[in-house]
């Protein structure tokens, strides 16, 4: 059963499994770092209330068997700690059985968080981590021979994943059609990086441009994935370029940071071994039971695959959907339509006794999201920070706050330690919270050339009108009652 594996993929599967670990160990880090405000027992959407209402065949997660902050914050350290393991290259000396029970717990860890994080977690890179991890179970360590048929599972993740993508900008926003949404896109992305302003100042011929060569790597470039090498490489090598790009244009997590990394496996292991001071080993083992548990798996994920296939040629495609409770193939997409304006949530506080027109009120400043509008856009990809993320969704529509939006208020009346730690600043110390917050809304423009040289400022920024009037610690606690 030679045929069942190359290893001239000995160097992909290594550069492919060493950046999935480092995207492992971001998002670990990541939320160990938010998770007692977002998902905590005492935060906004507490896990313990979440698991009351969420059957375990609905949401599989070790977190059904028991939870507690300190054991969510223990899982955290045990993912980071296998991560960084598989990163330095310590899990790649482990037998087949070793790497397989690191890289499966690396995934169940992963899931059970995904699992349970509810809104904070419900973005398509989440799905698109647990799916990829999956995979890279079988691929075995730096002895055994790279399995063909996982090659080809990984290539038909990134397929989907940039096809998806490609097909729901085509059946949705016209700006698509038109080749016109990069005009707009660089400013009213989520949260823009230093580089995000200039992009946008780019001019109407190179946003057209930028929006043709989308066009072509997500529909066009993609099929030759699947075609004989060099061709399969010349194709990843397109991705792993129109990546980078949005690397440097924007902050979306680590999205285009593992779709850079899934492009990887695809390129021919000999380019890696040109490049990289690597040597293969002399002999590489296929042990018959792992590839007749390669065979099986594959079999059950091609199964699987039907759902998302027909999603892709449906005229009514989702993006970023579970079709089943392990997220084992899931269908994916990105910016659909894109927003035009944009609408940024300020939250104000004052220690004023009454909130009338006389009272003095202070700006939170959020750690990625736009606010002071002389602060250059931060750059924080791979790392996310959720809390910013969803705030530029209640911008475009404040149905997305849920409850999460009058508990972060709360939470913020409260002095919450933890919450306050979220936030790039705080006016007022947890000791001494203010007695009233309230949410408002403004329309945020880049600066011209013009008015940065004039003023200094990034932004220009016009109020819209108040999201959510003043409220005090005690209205919310009659709300709520």
């Amino acid at each position: 059963m030679d045929w069942l594996s190359d290893p001239g993929y000995w160097a992909s599967r290594l550069v492919f499994t060493r950046g999935l670990a480092l995207v492992y160990l971001v998002a670990f880090v990541a939320a160990l770092r938010q998770f007692r405000p977002l998902i905590g027992t005492a935060g906004m959407l507490p896990v313990p209330r979440y698991l009351a209402r969420t059957p375990f065949r609905r949401s599989p997660s070790l977190f059904h068997l028991h939870w507690s902050d300190r054991f969510f914050a223990a899982v955290c350290w045990v993912g980071i700690a296998v991560s960084a393991a598989a990163v330095v290259g310590l899990v790649d000396r482990l037998p087949l059985w070793g790497w397989m029970l690191a890289w499966g717990l690396l995934w169940a860890l992963y899931l059970s968080i995904v699992t349970v994080g509810q809104t904070w977690y419900g973005f398509g890179w989440e799905s698109l981590l647990v799916e990829a991890g999956f995979l890279a179970i079988l691929l075995g360590p730096a002895d055994v021979a790279p399995p063909v048929l996982v090659l080809w599972l990984l290539r038909w993740l990134l397929f989907r994943l940039e096809f998806g993508a490609g097909l729901i900008k085509l059946r949705g926003d016209p700006c698509w059609r038109d080749l016109t949404c990069l005009e707009y896109h660089h400013e009213t992305q989520p949260m823009p990086n230093p580089a995000s302003r200039w992009f946008h100042h780019l001019g109407p011929r190179l946003h057209r441009v930028e929006a043709l060569a989308n066009h072509a790597t997500q529909l066009v470039v993609v099929w030759g994935l699947f075609l004989p090498q060099p061709v399969a490489t010349a194709a990843a090598l397109v991705v792993v370029v129109t990546q980078g790009y949005l690397v440097i244009s924007g902050n979306f997590a680590w999205l285009n940071w593992l779709t850079l990394v899934l492009a990887t496996s695809v390129v021919d292991g000999r380019v890696w071994e040109a490049v990289l001071p690597v040597e293969r080993p002399a002999e590489l083992a296929a042990p018959l039971w792992h590839q007749v548990l390669v065979v099986v798996v594959t079999a059950g994920l091609l199964a699987l695959s039907w759902r998302p296939a027909r999603n892709l040629f449906s005229r009514r495609q989702v993006m970023n959907a579970s079709f089943d409770p392990l997220r084992l193939v899931n269908t994916y997409g990105a910016f659909g339509s894109v927003t035009r304006t944009r609408h940024e949530v300020v939250v104000e506080g004052t220690d004023d006794p009454h909130a009338g027109p006389d009272a003095t009120w202070q700006e939170y400043e959020f750690r990625g999201k736009p606010g002071d509008v002389r602060r250059r856009p931060p750059q924080f990809a791979p790392y996310h920070l959720r809390l910013d993320w969803m705030m530029w969704f209640v911008g475009i529509d404040p149905r997305y706050g849920g409850r999460w939006l009058t508990e972060l208020l709360r939470l913020l009346l409260e002095g919450d330690r933890p919450t306050l730690r979220l936030l790039r600043s705080s006016p007022f110390p947890p000791e001494a919270p203010p007695r009233w917050v309230r949410v408002r809304l403004y329309r945020y423009r880049f600066s011209t050339r013009e008015e940065r040289r004039a003023t200094g400022a990034w932004w220009v920024r016009t109020p819209v009108g108040v999201l959510v009037g003043p409220v005090s610690l005690e209205q919310l606690a009659r709300r709520s009652r």
